[in-house]
């Protein structure tokens, strides 16, 4: 685990890293076996009983996969990690083993469409209830919240409006009533923000976007503070299979290596992206935690490291101005999904949040008009001379 005198980037590269033994390879081997052999039958009864800590079958355990959980949850402060097969397969995760029949959940309105609608379309059906509202508003929060209220899960920055909420603020609120305080850290990623430092019990990523950073990958992580969540979320997550194959946990545990130069890298970008949204005539609004006008900059400043490199915007005309830009942009990549190396742009209403329903969506901000821009690692001066481009084509 993390060592207080060790900085985040001699994390990234050390964490989870053990030398091979047979070989002494520098690199985790890629164990591509869905069992693992016993040396005896007692081992193996051992194995299953939990008295010995070797590997079973992949899909409750893998060295491959375990070395990418010990480094992520070094980089969170948690207890112990658990790599899934996407980010959803996390999520998911979560919710089946703290809601049943007859439990309420309080989320973030403005959340990634699938991780709302999979509380209002699926696990309604088996009893779950739920309030989605503007966490950014404690008292929201605090007015959602019912007796039989488990969980209450925050995504900061929200995607894709970039609204901030308070997670010390949350914890707050969760010890006082009881409830399990989840977090998704996918756009700030440990680099800038670690949710379990203010209070956070669970946090969960898609690590198809930051953590991977090289749109090549589909995974997720939960990190849990305690043992006992770890215990029951590893239960839950070997019966539901939502386990991630050992190479694609190699794959991610080497992008991880370069996660803070990557998220500094597009940050700055951001940065300056950011000051051209600000000054061109043709947009009418910018969100974006690191502009001095935001209005929750003191929030920025107390729980994060950085304002990130998510951001989002309006322009002159609406959805028609937006569809301008979108189709102008050159080194821009017209896509969904976010936190790689290359810049990403997309219409959430009509693209990663079409699923939600519309009047959800106005309620949570995501408007016809949002552009929703993931900042990548490129020449600084060229995506800001190719989205002035675009943005000059808005007559």
């Amino acid at each position: 685990m993390k060592k207080k005198s060790q900085g985040f980037n001699t994390q990234s590269v050390h964490a989870g890293c053990h030398p091979d033994p047979l070989f002494g390879a520098v690199s985790m081997p890629i164990y591509q076996s869905s069992t693992f052999a016993f040396e005896s039958v007692e081992q193996g009864a051992a194995r299953f009983k939990g008295e010995d800590k070797g590997f079973i079958y992949t899909r409750m355990g893998n060295p491959t996969t375990a070395a990418l959980e010990e480094a992520v949850a070094a980089m969170e402060g948690g207890c112990a990690g658990l790599a899934t097969a996407s980010g959803m397969a996390a999520i998911v995760n979560v919710f089946f083993t703290y809601l049943g029949a007859g439990a309420h959940m309080v989320g973030t309105s403005a959340v990634y469409g699938p991780s709302r609608v999979v509380v209002e379309n699926h696990f309604s059906r088996f009893g779950v209830e739920y309030d989605f509202v503007d966490t950014g508003d404690l008292d929201a929060v605090r007015a959602a919240l019912r007796p039989d209220t488990k969980i209450l899960y925050i995504e900061t920055p929200a995607n894709p409006t970039i609204r901030l909420t308070d997670i010390a603020g949350c914890a707050a609120i969760a010890e006082e009533h009881g409830l399990l305080l989840v977090v998704d850290n996918t756009f700030a990623t440990p680099v800038l923000q670690r949710p379990i430092e203010h209070g956070a019990h669970i946090v969960v990523h898609s690590m198809t976007k930051f953590l991977n950073g090289h749109a090549d990958v589909v995974g997720g992580m939960i990190v849990a503070s305690t043992e006992a969540q770890r215990a029951a979320m590893r239960t839950m997550l070997n019966h539901h299979g939502g386990c991630i194959d050992p190479h694609q946990a190699w794959l991610v545990h080497r992008g991880f290596k370069t996660l803070g130069l990557r998220v500094y890298k597009s940050q700055e970008n951001a940065i300056a992206v950011a000051d051209l949204l600000q000054s061109h005539p043709a947009v009418e609004w910018v969100r974006y935690p690191g502009t001095d006008d935001h209005p929750q900059r003191d929030l920025v400043q107390r729980q994060m490291d950085g304002p990130g490199s998510l951001l989002c915007f309006g322009v002159r005309g609406g959805l028609e101005g937006g569809r301008i830009v979108m189709e102008k942009v050159e080194i821009a990549t017209l896509a969904v999904s976010l936190g790689g190396i290359e810049t990403l742009i997309q219409h959430p209403a009509s693209m990663t949040h079409a699923s939600m329903a519309p009047n959800a969506r106005a309620e949570a901000g995501i408007t016809d008009g949002l552009v929703r821009l993931s900042v990548g690692c490129e020449d600084t001066n060229d995506l800001v001379d190719d989205l002035k481009n675009a943005l000059d084509a808005i007559k």
